[in-house]
């Protein structure tokens, strides 16, 4: 980049810079904290500490609305109201749209597919993509879920069996990235990245701790210039960080995805040509694009095409891989809540094995309450996306589950909110909300969803046990079925063959903000995501139960 495009950019952004100062908020008396940096606000408290930290102390601090500034004394909102929430995402269609600076880390991890689209080019992409994300088919992918889970135990078994301790530390979110990414891999592509026979490809081995390497522990500089690039035509953003040299192992990344993902889209459009389709979820993808081809306003192109298969290897693999971690560490933690599990496992498999099957099935799963709420339970507690940006593109008006008093002892019952508003969704602070899961909501208490009447659900939010982690609405995410039910499947598997418990290292673990949650422990994040628990053969005794 030139001197005089780098002259120019500067310009814009001070000329919108001294307009932004100079003009008064329209949300001066809403509460929040007091900023010790006019240039940086508090977005190093926001994205530097540990994930939900901050975001609890200014819910505890300043209710469910609260202000708070970014860079050079712009405004920001954060919210953690249900209705306010509702609203935003699950109501108002695409009155409020992503921000660019989220867009674009859409773009730089998974390409211009459905997570980076929006507008009418994301109604489009999501119709092409919905067909394949239907109850029936995420059923039907079950088994591909539990064969991935079978494939880690058979390969602690073996570490197990020849080992004189009864217990060994394993890193489970090292094993849970390489099952998680065999599973997708399966389910997904109907191709097998060879993750848990170490025979996994480089695009594999990239792709584990590929948030923390990248986007952890971010400096200063690097969150005032994200922050900036609000500023910045999204062509001008593009091209930085297209050539930024910190982003070199994401784009290395991105090109082995790319190969992979043109290799899989054209064997199985020749396999769909031969009348050979098959049912995994880029094969139904490829179907449904090509009855489309007769209206090229609805067909995806290529290169959108190509982008969907690295929007679901990565979200597919990353996010379902960090919830079964820290889901075992919960369930070490609470070896309450393991035997329990454990029990209702046990009596499933009588069952099954009094009708004549020798697998569990889907349905299997719905009446099995204890799984089901140790399942929303960790993605109450441990939510891995953790902030939902997003820019009014229209004046609106927010309601409120309660109301707030300004700074000035006004009560507001409704927010109003102009147009270019910015607002953070915080995740990790509506699904600790003690209006909606309780007073004990920051503990872990697999019971609130056991119990009639623990959860309030006079605001419905969500796709899933009324919370924020899949989002809501027309953005929320399209394989939130299969996240589930991959859970399910790991937890059944996992949870019937071995015991888990704490290690000392535990008392050092970290929620990682790596724009994604990640586990790790103090003092190492520069090691990736961590997560040692100690692993042994659960008994068969049922007595013992």
């Amino acid at each position: 980049m030139d001197f005089s495009t780098v002259a120019v950019i500067s310009i814009v952004i001070g000329a919108c810079i001294v307009y932004k100062v100079t003009k008064r908020s329209v949300f001066w008396n809403i509460p929040g904290p007091k900023s010790n940096s006019f240039v940086l606000g508090h977005i190093c408290e926001l994205l530097q500490n540990q994930v939900g930290l901050t975001d609890f102390e200014w819910q505890k601090t300043y209710g469910d609305i609260v202000r708070f500034k970014g860079s050079f004394g712009s405004d920001y909102i954060m919210i953690s109201d249900p209705k306010a929430l509702q609203r935003i995402f699950q109501t108002s269609g695409y009155r409020w749209r992503k921000t660019p600076q989220r867009r674009e880390f859409s773009r730089l991890v998974a390409g211009k597919g459905l997570a980076w689209a929006d507008g009418d080019v994301h109604k489009r992409q999501r119709k092409i993509m919905l067909p394949g994300f239907s109850a029936p088919e995420a059923k039907n992918l079950y088994p591909f879920f539990s064969s991935a889970a079978a494939a880690l135990c058979s390969r602690w078994t073996d570490i197990l069996s020849v080992s004189p301790e009864q217990r060994q530390p394993f890193d489970v979110s090292d094993w849970m990235s390489r099952a998680t990414l065999d599973a997708i891999g399966q389910a997904a592509f109907d191709y097998d990245f060879g993750a848990m026979t170490d025979q996994d490809t480089e695009l594999s081995k990239l792709y584990r701790s590929l948030m923390v390497k990248i986007f952890g522990t971010p400096s200063k500089a690097a969150l005032l210039m994200l922050d900036l690039f609000r500023y910045v035509p999204d062509s001008v953003m593009e091209f930085i960080n297209d050539h930024n040299p910190r982003m070199s192992l994401l784009h290395r990344v991105n090109s082995l995805a790319e190969d992979t993902a043109k290799h899989l889209v054209d064997t199985k459009s020749d396999l769909l040509l031969q009348g050979k389709n098959k049912k995994d979820i880029m094969s139904l993808l490829v179907k449904a694009n090509h009855e489309a081809s007769q209206n090229p306003k609805v067909r995806l192109s290529e290169a959108e095409l190509l982008a969907q298969m690295r929007v679901l290897l990565f979200a597919g693999h990353e996010t379902s891989g960090t919830s079964l971690t820290f889901g075992l560490f919960e369930l070490a933690r609470h070896p309450d809540f393991q035997t329990r599990l454990r029990k209702e496992i046990r009596n499933m498999e009588k069952n099954i094995a009094e009708r004549g099957d020798a697998e569990f099935a889907t349905q299997d799963l719905d009446s099995m309450p204890v799984l089901n709420a140790v399942v929303k339970e960790i993605l109450r507690f441990h939510p891995v996306a953790v902030h939902l940006f997003r820019v009014a593109v229209a004046d609106d008006v927010l309601p409120l589950s309660k109301p707030i008093v300004t700074t000035t002892g006004e009560l507001l019952r409704e927010l109003i909110v102009p147009k270019g508003t910015r607002i953070v969704g915080s995740i990790p602070a509506y699904n600790r909300n003690k209006e909606v899961f309780g007073d004990d909501a920051f503990g872990f208490n697999i019971d609130r969803w056991l119990k009639p009447g623990q959860i309030n659900n006079a605001v419905t939010l969500g796709v899933y046990a009324n919370l924020a982690t899949f989002s809501a609405g027309i953005r929320s995410c399209i394989g939130w079925r299969f996240a589930v039910l991959e859970m399910q499947a790991f937890l059944i598997e996992l949870i019937r063959n071995f015991e888990f418990t704490a290690t000392p290292a535990l008392d050092g673990i970290r929620r990682e903000s790596a724009f994604l949650m990640a586990p790790t422990i103090e003092g190492e994040v520069d090691k990736g995501s961590q997560m040692p628990l100690s692993v042994a053969l659960a008994r068969r005794d049922d007595d013992d139960l």
